[in-house]
């Protein structure tokens, strides 16, 4: 486990289990600490069922793979399963990372698949650092394959929900869910989507979104807790998936690069494919989470 401070931001790192950030506080400036992300609590950090807390990286592809099916239209495989519905955010989350370097407020990690009964095998990387706008991952993940292999990469953040926490954001669209969050096709906004006017978060039903188009900005205020959080993404990450279960006290916002189910679904792939990395390809991409104190 590291810890890293800098700036007035506490994070801890375990980078045996997925690399994950599980921890994010700052001080603000009453002096109190604020969980920016949701903390784990009294539950134990698992490779075996995603973690429901930090942020964690989603690789060699960002949510679903139905029935544990890869297929960009030129080549179609399979992957273990770890998940009822197939394969869930690839496999990054449930490996060890090495440390390759740190010091008080910076640390990157590494994680390399060379083996497996699909043909993914790449070298992948987490850059963590801490300053005055914010804790911003930069993420890559290299194609150490022989040949040319549909990548996508994203992290999932989960963020603490009270019942005043609003969440603005704008995008250009959405893909359209049939059964189980299979995409059916996809829908443009003219208005930048549900969250371009600030209201309240939390619902009685389940609230899942993959965006399309989004502008790499979205905004969580809760002023009860005086919060307000930014995340930010780099261009190429801008198919957010946002989700929360009915009435619960976190939501999700998951910067990624594709649509989710973009691996095994067709209408995703239409929409926003994994990218075809050749042997040797690299592909980035940055989150950023940065506090602010809310006037009272």
């Amino acid at each position: 486990m590291l810890e890293l401070e800098a700036a007035g931001l506490k994070a801890t790192i375990v980078p045996e289990v997925g690399g994950i950030v599980s921890r994010l506080d700052w001080r603000g400036p009453d002096g109190r600490f604020h969980a920016l992300l949701k903390p784990p609590g009294d539950t134990t950090l698992s490779t075996t069922v995603p973690n429901l807390c930090g942020t964690w990286a989603m690789l060699p592809f960002a949510n679903r793979a139905f029935g544990g099916i890869v297929d960009d239209g030129e080549r179609r495989f399979q992957v273990p399963p770890n998940d009822p519905g197939g394969n869930i955010h690839g496999f990054g989350w449930q490996a060890g990372w090495e440390v390759l370097r740190h010091d008080s407020g910076h640390a990157v990690l590494e994680h390399r698949r060379t083996e497996g009964p699909d043909p993914y095998r790449y070298r992948a990387r987490q850059d963590i650092a801490l300053g005055e706008d914010g804790m911003i991952i930069r993420l890559s993940i290299v194609n150490e394959a022989d040949a040319a292999l549909p990548y996508g990469i994203g992290h999932h953040p989960w963020f603490p929900c009270a019942a005043d926490t609003r969440l603005m954001m704008r995008a250009n669209g959405a893909l359209v869910f049939g059964e189980a969050f299979r995409a059916i096709g996809q829908q443009s906004f003219a208005d930048g989507g549900p969250y371009t006017v600030p209201s309240l978060f939390r619902r009685d039903d389940v609230t899942a979104w993959s965006f399309l188009g989004w502008d790499g900005s979205a905004r969580i205020e809760t002023p009860s807790t005086g919060l307000a959080i930014t995340l930010s993404a780099s261009g190429n990450l801008d198919c957010p998936v946002v989700w929360a279960p009915a009435g619960a006290d976190f939501l999700c916002v998951e910067p990624q690069s594709h649509a989710i189910g973009a691996p095994s679904e067709p209408a995703a792939r239409a929409a926003m494919p994994l990218r075809r990395l050749q042997p040797g390809e690299a592909l980035e991409g940055w989150i950023r989470i940065a506090p602010e104190a809310l006037e009272a």
